[in-house]
């Protein structure tokens, strides 16, 4: 019999390393663990009575394929922890007329789960396809929710219906437990007590409307070409207290589709950019530098390796990628997790998060400033960086940002409220309107570098030749600085060596640490560099400024030479 203590244990054997784990891993069962140690702090609570609850539906949950058919499911460690962090962690519920908590007939507090996402991604044969059969059919009918309505969605209805038909399958295959609880249709699992339902869903996000969902699972969420069912699934879940939208997946190769756009907000609360207490991770894949072929770092993508999936077919599949290129990318993605054309992350966000302070405003205006500015288009955010070079060679920095309001009509839920709350914070504008005046943003920079001892200051030509104009005109010194590999690429490389050399300071501007982890590169056969972002809603317009800044200041930022006495010792041919 499963138990909560066995999913805590499981994480303290990952954070210990006594289980081989990545990175991602450890970090999700740190979070855990920190989460029961301090998160009453913030109202955050682990009640291990609905963990076992959930744990102990499983007892009646049989296996439906295989040698273990018909048999009760023996839940695996990782499947533990997963189920006692989505069904275990509480929240109040808070009236949102008052503000207050609400309370229920015998004047205690309601409390209802704290995640409302997960996103759940392991290499396939992991059974993670059972694990979500189960969930379906606990929040069908065991959750006491009334009238549920639980959904497995795909791109196809064939997809949809290997979650659906599992479930299914379980209860023919327990006709005294699971069979007293449900009935089942073809295409439909009912529970006529509580009014609830089960069904498979195609992506034909058309049909989607009117939901009511109170859980639903979107399966191999990698496939999806477009955000449509994701995003009609999350807003459908609105009206439940304690809604779970749970997607399972492997890794795929479409970087600007849904899934990769998850996966970054995933591994963005993972380490500590993002404050999210409503989403709950957990990614299984290998570290980078790992080697693919080395058997040792296979159950970092595999916690099922030797359980549910074999190593003899690994080690088949392993050889066969290894001697066939062809082969390799579908052993990289389906059997360790990894995303094979993502370009790599630019910056180690650990050595950002320990740079020091820009110095005071006394000392800054001091010492030479270029400033960079990343007007981007008017419907989305614009950016300035000033870059101040101090007496010892090290740079320092300040980041202002402004998005129009209605943008946050528009944009993801997830990133609207990340722009919501650092507008509250200070850290990031929001201007009138659906779109950017440049006449504004005129006058704030104008009133932002005044005082400074300003050099120059770069701007992209493709976006702002009337702003820079209109710049000059106040007697600025601006000067055009293409978005090129040839004007970026070292300024880049600078900047790296800064920050790794210790030499680099910033505001700690959590809009700009936030761009800057989005920020990916894909070298060239010369091994120049060139930002790039992540997903389309993951913004770098400040690490832009900062570059266009950086460019110029590799240009003219060295000492002037003494030219004084050159010409009056002149060198003599024949002499």
């Amino acid at each position: 019999m499963a138990t909560v203590s066995d999913g805590i244990t499981y994480a303290e054997r990952v954070v210990s390393g006594e289980i081989v784990a990545g990175e991602l891993v450890r970090l999700s069962c740190q979070r855990f663990l920190n989460d029961l140690e301090h998160g009453p702090d913030r109202g955050v609570y682990f009640n291990e009575d609905r963990a076992q609850h959930i744990l102990d539906f499983y007892d009646f949950v049989p296996h439906v394929k295989g040698a273990l058919a018909g048999k009760p499911i023996d839940l695996m460690d990782w499947d533990i922890f997963i189920l006692i962090n989505l069904f275990g962690f509480v929240i109040p519920l808070i009236d949102e007329l008052t503000g207050l908590p609400v309370l229920d007939e015998d004047g205690d507090t309601v409390m209802v789960r704290r995640f409302r996402t997960a996103y759940n991604e392991v290499a396939r044969k992991n059974a993670k396809s059972t694990l979500s059969s189960g969930i379906g059919l606990y929040m069908t009918g065991a959750d006491g929710e009334g009238g549920a309505e639980v959904y497995s969605a795909a791109t196809t209805r064939d997809q949809a219906r290997i979650v659906f038909d599992d479930a299914k399958n379980m209860i023919k295959k327990a006709p005294k437990t699971l069979g007293r609880l449900f009935s089942h249709l073809k295409l439909n699992i009912h529970q006529e007590r509580t009014a609830s339902k089960f069904e498979p869903l195609s992506s034909d996000a058309n049909n989607l409307d009117g939901l009511n969902i109170h859980c639903g699972i979107v399966d191999e969420l990698h496939a999806h070409r477009t955000r449509d069912v994701w995003d009609v699934l999350e807003t459908a879940t609105g009206a439940r207290l304690q809604s779970l939208l749970f997607a399972i997946t492997t890794a795929g190769s479409n970087k600007e589709g849904i899934c990769f756009e998850q996966r970054d907000y995933a591994i963005k609360i993972l380490r500590g950019i993002v404050e999210d207490d409503t989403y709950f991770a957990v990614i299984y894949t290998l570290d980078e530098g790992d080697d693919h072929f080395d058997e040792a770092n296979w159950p970092k993508a595999n916690p099922g390796l030797g359980i549910c999936k074999r190593w003899d077919d690994m080690r088949r599949l392993a050889k066969k990628a290894k001697e066939q290129i062809a082969a390799r990318p579908n052993f990289l993605t389906k059997h360790l997790n990894i995303w094979v054309t993502a370009e790599s992350s630019w910056m180690d966000m650990d050595k950002w998060d320990k740079c020091p302070e820009t110095a005071s405003d006394e000392e800054l205006k001091n010492w030479p400033m270029w400033a960079g500015i990343d007007l981007s288009n008017k419907i989305d955010i614009c950016a300035a960086v000033k870059e101040w070079l101090d007496p010892a060679g090290h740079t320092h920095i300040k980041a202002k940002f402004w998005i129009p309001e209605g943008r946050l009509e528009t944009a993801p839920k997830h990133i609207a409220e990340l722009y919501r709350k650092w507008a509250d914070a200070g850290y990031l504008e929001l201007t009138d309107g659906e779109v950017i005046d440049h006449g504004y943003i005129k006058a704030e920079v104008m009133a932002w570098i005044a005082g400074d001892n300003l050099q120059e200051l770069g701007f992209d030509p493709w976006s702002a030749t009337q702003f820079s104009l209109a710049l000059a005109e106040e007697g600025i010194p601006v000067v055009e600085v293409p978005q090129t590999v040839k004007n970026l690429s070292e300024a880049m490389k600078s900047t790296e060596a800064d920050i790794y050399g210790k030499k680099f300071h910033h505001d700690k501007n959590p809009v700009m640490t936030w761009m800057m982890s989005n920020v990916t590169v894909k070298p060239d056969k010369n091994d120049n560099i060139f930002p790039n972002k992540s997903t389309p809603e993951n913004k770098i317009d400040g690490p832009s400024a900062l570059f266009t800044a950086r460019s110029r200041q590799l240009v003219n930022g060295g000492s002037t030479p003494d030219m004084s006495g050159f010409f009056a010792d002149p060198i003599i041919i024949g002499v």
